[in-house]
């Protein structure tokens, strides 16, 4: 299995000896020894998920990377966080999905309005398995703990992923700004309940949230 390590916090350094990845089209930035990259229809999952995406709006342009030695990634200098996997699901919103081990399953899941509201799309990226996979995040995320007594509220714009056992719901809201007279019209939350990790970004991406 390729090994994922950091250089830094905005390159992901991946160790291969015969393996493979799945990786975001376009953001080899070097490597070393001999590799061959390959471009992939439908995220990685063939006909039926590129048709899958093309309907739900879900966009994601992939590329496999096999070989031997070592591939650097990076995306605009996003910031790199390594989430494993030990046959579970995460959920993440394609444009912060920047590679995975090429045996994770990838898919799309239903996320209903959140997607209308996040600009993204009804519909988000899943991907599960034993492996790990890399996130992007526009500053360094925040990983938040959802617990059955405490449900946490996020803001549409600074999400990027989540896992475990957890149930979100979308719901009207009003933070803080709007008190204070600066409301960016941000009227619509995410709630997570349940038991698993959160991701969010400290800086937020446009939303149509507050048009809804």
């Amino acid at each position: 299995m390729a090994q994922f390590r950091l250089q830094g916090s905005k390159v992901l350094a991946v160790d291969m000896t015969g393996d493979a990845v799945k990786a975001k089209n376009g953001s080899m930035v070097a490597y070393d020894g001999r590799m061959t990259f390959k471009k992939m229809t439908g995220g990685g999952e063939g006909l039926r998920g590129m048709v899958t995406r093309r309907l739900t709006g879900e966009q994601m342009t992939v590329m496999e990377v096999k070989g031997q030695g070592t591939c650097y990634f990076a995306d605009r200098a996003s910031e790199i966080s390594l989430v494993s996997l030990h046959g579970d699901k995460l959920f993440v919103e394609a444009s912060n999905l920047l590679c995975t081990d090429a045996g994770l399953r990838t898919g799309t899941s239903f996320t209903g309005l959140r997607g209308g509201a996040s600009g993204n799309g009804l519909f988000t990226t899943t991907v599960e398995g034993m492996g790990q996979a890399a996130i992007m995040s526009d500053g360094e995320a925040v990983i938040l703990r959802v617990t059955p007594q405490y449900p946490l509220f996020v803001d549409p714009g600074a999400y990027i992923a989540h896992q475990g056992n957890l149930q979100q719901k979308f719901q009207s809201g009003v933070n803080f700004r709007t008190f204070m007279g600066e409301g960016s019209g941000e009227a619509f939350q995410i709630r997570f309940e349940g038991d698993g990790l959160v991701y969010v970004q400290p800086s937020e991406r446009n939303t149509i949230g507050g048009d809804v």
